[in-house]
Order: C-alpha cells, then sequence, then structure tokens
C-alpha cells in the first residue's frame, strides 16, 4: 500500500547538531515508517523533512486549533539573509472558541486572503531566481481558498505541495478517519498500527510526555528525528520551507533528504522525541 521513501542526510556539507540525535551510520528503519503531525500552512524545513522521511503521514485534524501554533500562519525569512522574518497568517474562524478542532477551523473571507497572500508572496518571494519555477504551485494553491474555507485542507495542501516540489511520493491518512486511544503517546502508537507502520518517526516536540514503553509494547519502533542547524538548514525549526526553497531552490533541498533517524535515545536512556 505504502512505499519506502528517502530518509535525511545528516553527513557531508550540513553537520548536525549532536551525533545521538541523527546519524548516516545508523541502520535504515525496517518496514513502514510513520510519521504523524498537524496540517500546518507553508510548513517549517524541519516538519517538512521529517515528513519526507515517512512512508505515510497522519495528518493530526482531530486535535485542538492552536492559534500560536502554524496551523494557519508560517513565518517567512528574507531572500538575501538580512532584515527580519515576517508572519503570514490565513485569517482563521474558530467555531467552537478554543475548543475548535483542526478540522473545525474555517477561513474567514477567501478573496481577500487570496490577494493578500499573493502579494506578500511576490513581494518576499518575487526576486527569487527560484520563483519562476515555483510561482505557479503556489499561486495555484490559493484557488483552493475558493473551493474549500476548511484550514486544516489548505494548510495540509500547502505541506504536500512542499513535500511534492522535493520528490515525495508518499501517502497521508488523516488521524480523524482512524481509530486511535485518547492517551497522548498510545494514541500515536495506534495510529502507527492503524496504518501498519513499523517504525514511527519521533520529533523533538514530545519530550515532555513520550513513553517509549508503550511503543515497545505495541511492537513499534521508535526513531529519533532532528535537524542540523547550520547551511541549508540554518533556522530550519523558524522559518516556513518555502524560504529555504527560493534561497537554495528545489534540487539542492532533494539532494539534502537521504539517510536515516536514529534509534531513539532520551536524555538518560529513558528516551526524549515528539510527534
Amino acid at each position: 500500500m505504502f512505499r519506502r521513501r528517502f530518509m535525511m542526510r545528516t553527513s557531508g556539507s550540513w553537520p548536525t547538531d549532536s551525533t545521538a540525535r541523527s546519524s548516516a551510520d545508523a541502520a535504515p528503519p525496517t518496514g513502514l515508517v510513520c510519521a504523524v503531525h498537524q496540517p500546518n500552512f507553508l510548513p517549517r524545513l524541519s516538519t517538512v523533512a521529517k515528513l519526507a522521511a515517512a512512508d505515510v503521514w497522519v495528518v493530526l485534524d482531530d486535535v485542538q486549533f492552536n492559534r500560536r501554533d502554524y496551523q494557519h500562519r508560517a513565518r517567512l525569512g528574507p531572500v538575501d539573509g538580512s532584515g527580519p522574518t515576517r508572519w503570514l497568517s490565513v485569517p482563521t474562524h474558530l467555531p467552537a472558541g478554543r475548543a475548535t478542532l483542526i478540522r473545525d477551523a474555517r477561513t474567514v473571507d477567501a478573496p481577500r486572503s487570496i490577494r493578500r497572500l499573493e502579494h506578500v508572496l511576490r513581494r518576499h518571494y518575487g526576486a527569487s531566481p527560484f520563483w519562476p519555477r515555483l510561482a505557479a504551485d503556489l499561486l495555484g494553491l490559493l484557488t483552493l481558498f475558493r473551493r474549500t474555507d476548511r484550514m486544516a485542507e489548505i494548510a495540509e495542501a500547502s505541506t504536500l505541495l512542499l513535500l511534492h516540489v522535493l520528490g515525495w511520493s508518499g501517502a497521508t491518512v488523516r488521524s480523524s478517519t482512524l481509530s486511535a486511544g485518547s492517551g497522548r503517546t498510545q494514541r500515536l502508537v495506534d495510529l502507527c498500527r492503524a496504518v501498519g507502520a513499523d517504525t514511527y518517526l519521533c520529533g523533538t516536540g514530545g519530550s515532555r510526555y513520550i513513553e517509549p514503553n508503550l511503543f515497545t509494547a505495541g511492537r513499534v519502533e521508535l526513531r529519533q528525528f532532528g535537524v542540523p542547524s547550520t547551511g541549508v538548514w540554518a533556522g530550519a525549526r523558524q522559518v516556513s520551507a518555502l524560504h529555504s526553497l527560493m534561497v537554495h531552490g528545489p534540487d539542492v533541498l532533494r539532494r539534502a533528504l537521504v539517510p536515516t533517524p536514529t534509534p531513539y535515545v532520551g536524555a538518560s536512556g529513558a528516551g526524549r522525541g515528539g510527534r
């Protein structure tokens, strides 16, 4: 059903921050590799890299929407490296207030959003040598605002756009269509098992709650995933992957995505990680 895709290079021109986080010498994961992540609008390069390292992305659309997160906004960096970053946000209505699930968030005033997003993207990245190559796909994404007001669908489509530019051909499944338990770690295990995954890619965001023993009990291998902080990966945890595409181009980023997340190792041997 799903095919094995590429992993992330952590050697060569872009060294890792720590060899404990990832290593080109680590044995590749066996079986189907899964990543679980909320749909983010034009997500950060660190997020795109993790998803690109998986065979299947479980789109976590049935958890609470967070206005302070990346579900309806992206941080853009300047192409020439000078000047501040800026937020690009999509006005979003939450029908149930703070309790609104990601899948239920709605965009507001689509025509205005389309005009504003096109203006900001052209102004910010129009001078990039890679703008002509990517502009049609980016501006085509904006037409989705005319077909749906579901922010989760637009964010998911923006992520897939970036993944496909980088050569990913994995599969996506929305968590709202799967059966899973309510405990934070157990839910991740159940989602992996629901899609037939043998390995789960664990990012850096869940170090406060991940329980490795539940993955062991569920017969799902934990793999730790992190990205470097230099070279093409500078700002990977802060700004949209779109920035890196406009600075370095698709070919450079595509070559940066190959071998493997490390076996899960915590600060004291117990584990740390994230969604």
